[in-house]
């Protein structure tokens, strides 16, 4: 498999987790994915989803899904 290029990912973290480092990040800029890391380890894995995913994932927690 061909490791993806995210050098031209924009990341963003959301506002709601002010500075405490332990968020996640995620980079809509590339074209047909959305990328997802965790900002504590800038380097390493990404997760990668498509648009649609992307969408159904954030429906679900609004819908609160996977509340516990």
């Amino acid at each position: 498999m061909e490791k993806l290029n995210l050098d031209n990912a924009q990341w963003h973290k959301s506002s709601a987790s002010g500075d405490n480092g332990q968020c996640v990040e995620v980079a809509t800029n590339l074209p047909g994915i959305v990328a997802v890391r965790d900002s504590k380890n800038p380097h390493g894995p990404a997760l990668i989803f498509t648009p649609g995913e992307w969408t159904a994932f954030l429906t679900g927690v609004d819908r609160g899904e996977f509340d516990i």
